[in-house]
C-alpha cells in the first residue's frame, strides 16, 4: 500500500511541472422578478463546452480554452442572451449573471427541458434514485431521513441521534445493503464517522441503486448500494449552520473551499458537532417497574442512559482544474463519538445504566480524478484510506435499574446487583478493538467512441484487528488472538449506446475474493513435556462470481423502458464473522455468504412541462431469489428478553413487490412528492416458509411544498413543507407454531408519523432560517425489533452560506 502511494504522488509530481490553466466561466441565471431558472442552457459559442443550471439557477463552465467567446444563455419560454466574454492569461475566472425576459408567446403544447445530472442517471436501466440534498442542508434534516423519504427505501433505526441503524431497499437490508462515501465502503471510517453524523451540507447527492449495482460500485452488495457523493466543486464557497431542538440536541456543521485561480491550488475543509441526551418518553410492555412481590405496573419514563455525541472533520489540500489532474487532493479525516447504551437488542425490563460506548478515526486520504488522460476518452479515478479506528465498550456497573432511572428492587423490596457484575450479561468489560483499516477504489475507463466505453473498476478492502480487555486477568489477555479480514472485488464493464442515444446498456461482471484468518493463542505440551504456547490459525479464502446488465430504452420523447438484472454475492462482514461486543453481536465463524438473483424491470415517465406544470412519474416491479440469507435466527427470536445477537444464514427465499413514485411541481412554487413501496418477503426455514419477521412490507411517504416569494421583503422567499410517513403493521418476531393467539405480542402496530417545516431565506440568500416540528401529533413510532423513537420534537435551525467571495 505504502509503494502504490509513493508512486502516485511520484505521478503526480511528475505531471505538475507542466500544469496549465484554463479558464472558467461561472455565475447565476434568474427571472426578472429574481427567482433563480434551473436547468437553464448555458453555451460556449463555437466549441463543445455547455451545462445547464442548477436549482438554484447556477452555472459553472470548466476548462475554457484560452481565447474570446460569446456566451449563450436560452430557457424555455423565456427569450436568449448573448455576451462576449474572453479567457486570458490574466483573466482566467469570468463572472456572468443573466436576467431572461419572458417570452410573450404562450407554450401550450408540452416542451421537454434538457436533462440534468439526476435525470441522466436515472435513465441508465438501473433501479436508481437521484437524491438532491441542497434543499435538505437548509433545514434540520439528518441524512438518514431524507433516505427515508425516497422510494423503496426504509431506514430502520433503534431509537434516537446516533442509534444503530439498518438500511433496507426492496426487502433486503442490513449489510445487504453497502454504504459508499464517494466510492468508498462507509465501514471503512467507522462509528464516528457515517450518516448519523454526517449532515447534509457536506453532501452533493445521494444516488440509490436497488437490487443491481453498476461495476464503478465494486462492492459485494447484494440488495442495493447507497453512494454519499460529497461536494467537489471547485469554485470557492463557506457555509455554516447551528440548530438546537428538543432532547437538548445541538447540531454544527462549516464547511468551505477556497483556490487560487492562477495556479488551481485548492483548499477545502469541513466539520460537524453533533450532540444529544435522547431523553425521549418511551412505554410499552417492556416498560414497567417492578415492586414488591414482583408485581409491574406499567408506566411511561423517559430514557435516561441514552445521550450521544459525535464531533469530526475533513481537511483536503490540491489542484484543482489544471492540465494534469481535475481533482487531486490529500487529506485526513478525523472523528469521535460517545454513545450510552440503554438497553440490549430489545427494550427490556432492565434498562442499563452507565454502559456506553467510545469511538474515533483518524485516516489518510487520497484522491486523482482525471478526464482524457493521455489520449481523448481516457478516464482515472483513484480514492484511498488508510488509517486506525479503535472502539471501546464501557460497562462496569453492576447494580440493577428500572426505567424510573432508580436502582431496581427485588421481590422482597431490596436493591439488588448483578451476579456477573455488569449491566449486560458476560461480566464487567472495558473491551477495546484496534483496528488498522485500508481501503482504496480504483476506476479506469475508455470511450472507444460516442457508441461504445469499456470500465474495470477494484475494490480492496482490509481490516487487522486486535481485541484487548485490562479488566481480565494477565493470563487472558495474553492469549487474546487477532483477527484480520481482506477483500477485494473486481468488475469489467462494457457499455453501448445507440439508436440516436434511444438505446443504452451495461453489461458488467464482477469478481468477489475474501480471506480471513483468525489467530488464537493455545497452550500444547512439546515432545519434552513442557507446556508451550503456540497460535492456532484459522483461515478462508472464498472466491466467487458474478454478473448482471442495465438497459435503458427511450420509446418516445422523455418515456423510457428500464430493465437490469445480476447475479450478486454478499460476502459476511467482520462483525457477522467475528462478532462485536459493542454492538451486542456473537461471533460466528462457519457463517456462509449469501446470494441473490435481482430483477427489476420499470417505466420513467417525465421530466413534462406543460406551461408551468413539471411531472415525473416513475415505476419498478423486482424480484429478488435469495439463498442462504444471512440475518437474526428466526427458530430462538422469541425470547424478547436476549440482550445479544447473532447472524446465521436464515435460509433461502424470494423477495417479490413493486415500488412507484410521483414527483409533481407548479411554477417553481408548489411542489409534491409521493412514494409507496409494497412487497412480500419469505424465507424458507426448517421446510416451512414463512414471512421475514421484522420487516415492514407496506410503506408510504408523501410531502407537500409551498414558496411564498417576496414576503416582508422583496427578494426573501418563505417555504412551507409538509411530510407524512405511513408505515404498515409488521411482526418483529415470528409467529410459534400454528397457534396465533397472542401473535398480537409481537405485532408493531399501523403507524403515520407527520413533519412540519418552514424556511425562511433573506434576500441575498446567504442567510436562511428554519423551523422543524418532527412527529406533530406524537403518535408512538417503533422500529428495528420494536424499539421505541422519539416523539414529538422542536428544531431550530441558521445557515449561512457564501457561493462565492
Amino acid at each position: 500500500m505504502k509503494k502504490f502511494f509513493t508512486a502516485v504522488l511520484f505521478f503526480m509530481y511528475i505531471f505538475v511541472q507542466g500544469q496549465q490553466i484554463l479558464g472558467t466561466v461561472s455565475g447565476t441565471v434568474q427571472d426578472t422578478s429574481g427567482d433563480p431558472l434551473p436547468f437553464a442552457s448555458v453555451l460556449v459559442e463555437r466549441s463543445k463546452l455547455g451545462v445547464l443550471t442548477d436549482e438554484n439557477g447556477f452555472y459553472s463552465i470548466n476548462k475554457v480554452p484560452k481565447g474570446k467567446y460569446n456566451l449563450v444563455v436560452s430557457f424555455v419560454g423565456y427569450g436568449t442572451r448573448s455576451v462576449p466574454f474572453e479567457i486570458s492569461d490574466r483573466n482566467s475566472r469570468v463572472s456572468l449573471n443573466f436576467t431572461l425576459q419572458e417570452s410573450t408567446e404562450n407554450l401550450d403544447e408540452v416542451t421537454i427541458n434538457g436533462k440534468s445530472k439526476e435525470t441522466k442517471l436515472e435513465t441508465k436501466g438501473f433501479a436508481v434514485s437521484a437524491i438532491k440534498t441542497e434543499e435538505a442542508s437548509l433545514r434540520n434534516i439528518q441524512t438518514n431521513e431524507l433516505l427515508n423519504t425516497t422510494v423503496g427505501v426504509k431506514i430502520r433505526q433503534n431509537g434516537g441521534l446516533g442509534s444503530d441503524v439498518t438500511y433496507s431497499l426492496n426487502g433486503l437490508s442490513g449489510n445487504s445493503v453497502r454504504i459508499f462515501i464517494d466510492g468508498i465502503p462507509i465501514s471503512t471510517y467507522g462509528n464516528s464517522f457515517n450518516l448519523n453524523s454526517i449532515p447534509p451540507s457536506m453532501i452533493k447527492n445521494i444516488e440509490v441503486y436497488k437490487g443491481v449495482v453498476p461495476g464503478y460500485l465494486a462492492d459485494d452488495a447484494l440488495g442495493g448500494a447507497i453512494n454519499i457523493v460529497l461536494h467537489n466543486d471547485a469554485k470557492t464557497n463557506f457555509n455554516a449552520s447551528v440548530s438546537y431542538g428538543s432532547f437538548n440536541t445541538v447540531q454544527a456543521s462549516v464547511n468551505g473551499l477556497y483556490r487560487f485561480d492562477k495556479s488551481g491550488l485548492t483548499v477545502k475543509a469541513s466539520l460537524f458537532h453533533n450532540y444529544s441526551d435522547n431523553d425521549y418518553k418511551v412505554s410499552g410492555r417492556s416498560v414497567v417497574v417492578t415492586g414488591l412481590g414482583g408485581v409491574q405496573t406499567p408506566i411511561t419514563a423517559r430514557r435516561f442512559n441514552d445521550a450521544y455525541r459525535s464531533t469530526g472533520g475533513k481537511a483536503e489540500i490540491g489542484y484543482t482544474d489544471v492540465k494534469w489532474a481535475d481533482q487531486f487532493f490529500v487529506g485526513i479525516t478525523g472523528s469521535d463519538d460517545y454513545k450510552e447504551v440503554q438497553h440490549g437488542a430489545f427494550m427490556t425490563i432492565t434498562p442499563y445504566k452507565d454502559r456506553f460506548l467510545e469511538s474515533d478515526a483518524l485516516l489518510g486520504s487520497l484522491t486523482y480524478q482525471k478526464k482524457d488522460l493521455f489520449t481523448k476518452g481516457l478516464d482515472v479515478n483513484v480514492n484511498g484510506l488508510y488509517g486506525k479506528r479503535n472502539r471501546v465498550v464501557n460497562d462496569t456497573v453492576s447494580w440493577a435499574y428500572s426505567w424510573t432511572g432508580e436502582r431496581a428492587i427485588d421481590f422482597r423490596g431490596d436493591e439488588y446487583q448483578y451476579t456477573w457484575r455488569s449491566q449486560q450479561e458476560g461480566g464487567p468489560t472495558l473491551a477495546k478493538i484496534k483496528r488498522n483499516v485500508a481501503s482504496i477504489r480504483t476506476g479506469v475507463s475508455y470511450a472507444i467512441n460516442n457508441h461504445h466505453k469499456i470500465s474495470a473498476n477494484h475494490v480492496y478492502s482490509g481490516i487487522d484487528r486486535e481485541d484487548s480487555d485490562p479488566l481480565q486477568s494477565v493470563l487472558e489477555n495474553t492469549f487474546l488472538g487477532t483477527r484480520d479480514l481482506k477483500k477485494n472485488i473486481y468488475s469489467l464493464t462494457y457499455e453501448l449506446t445507440a439508436f440516436d442515444e434511444k438505446l443504452k446498456t451495461s453489461l458488467f461482471g464482477k469478481h468477489y475474493q475474501q480471506k480471513t484468518t483468525s489467530v488464537d493463542p493455545a497452550i500444547e505440551t512439546d515432545e519434552n513435556g513442557n507446556d508451550v504456547i503456540v497460535d492456532e490459525i484459522v483461515s478462508s479464502n472464498k472466491n466467487y462470481d458474478g454478473y448482471g446488465f442495465a438497459a435503458s430504452y427511450e420509446i418516445v420523447p422523455n418515456i423510457t423502458l428500464l430493465a437490469s438484472a445480476e447475479k450478486a454475492i454478499r460476502l459476511p462482514d467482520e462483525t457477522e464473522i467475528f462478532g462485536n461486543d459493542g454492538d451486542n453481536v456473537v461471533a460466528n465463524s462457519s457463517i456462509d455468504p449469501e446470494s441473490s438473483e435481482n430483477f427489476n424491470l420499470g417505466f420513467r415517465f417525465g421530466n413534462f412541462n406543460i406551461k408551468k406544470h413539471d411531472f415525473t412519474i416513475s415505476t419498478n416491479v423486482f424480484t429478488r431469489n435469495i439463498k442462504d440469507r444471512i440475518g437474526l435466527p428466526i427458530e430462538t427470536s422469541l425470547n424478547v428478553d436476549d440482550e445479544l445477537i447473532v447472524y446465521v444464514n436464515q435460509g433461502s427465499g424470494t423477495s417479490k413487490g413493486f415500488d412507484a413514485q410521483l414527483n409533481y411541481s407548479y411554477d417553481n412554487n408548489f411542489g409534491l412528492n409521493f412514494n409507496i413501496s409494497r412487497y412480500d418477503l419469505k424465507i424458507e426455514n426448517q421446510g416451512i416458509e414463512i414471512d421475514v419477521p421484522n420487516t415492514p412490507f407496506f410503506t408510504m411517504n408523501g410531502g407537500l411544498r409551498y414558496s411564498f416569494k417576496d414576503l416582508i421583503q422583496k427578494k426573501s422567499r418563505l417555504n412551507a413543507f409538509y411530510n407524512l410517513y405511513f408505515t404498515d403493521e409488521f411482526s418483529f418476531l415470528t409467529a410459534q407454531g400454528s397457534n396465533t393467539v397472542g401473535n398480537e405480542f409481537f405485532s408493531v402496530p399501523q403507524q403515520i408519523s407527520q413533519d412540519f417545516g418552514l424556511s425562511y431565506a433573506f434576500p441575498n440568500n446567504r442567510f436562511i432560517v428554519s423551523f422543524d416540528i418532527k412527529n406533530i401529533f406524537d403518535e408512538p413510532v417503533y422500529d428495528n425489533l420494536s424499539v421505541q423513537k422519539p416523539g414529538r420534537a422542536f428544531y431550530l435551525k441558521l445557515n449561512y452560506a457564501i457561493n462565492k467571495f
